[in-house]
């Protein structure tokens, strides 16, 4: 027993140090992720497009 209060002050001193991010922080870190990601799918898209018609004019 006593080792699991000697773990359970250590986890909960841990957990005192931890900074949790702010919800601004949260929120730009979101935009920037769902930019990002859109700025890739547009490329990955348009590289699609153009082999798409390339292997089609081909055939």
């Amino acid at each position: 027993m006593k080792k699991w209060l000697s773990h359970y002050r250590l986890t909960k001193e841990e957990l005192s140090k931890v900074i949790f991010p702010l919800r601004e922080q949260i929120r730009n870190a979101l935009v920037s992720v769902v930019i990002v990601v859109s700025i890739i799918t547009l490329f990955l898209a348009l590289i699609d497009f153009v082999l798409s018609s390339f292997v089609a004019s081909i055939l």
